[in-house]
């Protein structure tokens, strides 16, 4: 049986600040902004020995907005975001794991919320 690759097949919004991936397996990934946004893998947010997350909750704004994507081959996507960060690179594997959508995510953790606005 061929190993095939999980990829995104289209993008759309769901709501404001509520991004949509469908996948090639016909999920329908729900992904709020400001939760990929915490969840960047990058070297300034996660530390590269540890893997310990240096990105503090309070350091993302609560209003953050998504302004570009790029795909990075055929592996990942970057997003660019209104903070300024736009050095993450994430994997298809590793969004697929963020989804936040009812099937993968029954109970909802409560992320901390921000007293930055903007």
């Amino acid at each position: 049986m061929a190993d095939t690759q999980l990829e995104p097949k289209d993008l759309s919004w769901l709501d404001k600040g509520v991004l949509g991936i469908e996948w090639s397996d016909g999920h329908h990934g729900v992904y709020p902004v400001r939760h990929l946004r915490l969840h960047c893998p990058c070297a300034a947010c996660v530390d590269e020995w540890t893997g310990v997350r240096r990105l503090n909750n309070d350091d993302v704004p609560l209003l953050i907005m998504l302004q570009d994507i790029e795909s990075v081959g055929r592996y990942a996507l970057q997003f660019k975001w209104s903070d300024g960060h736009d050095t993450g690179i994430y994997s298809y594997k590793l969004l697929r794991g963020l989804c936040q959508c009812d099937l993968c995510q029954p109970v909802k953790v409560a992320e901390p919320k921000s007293r930055r606005l903007m």
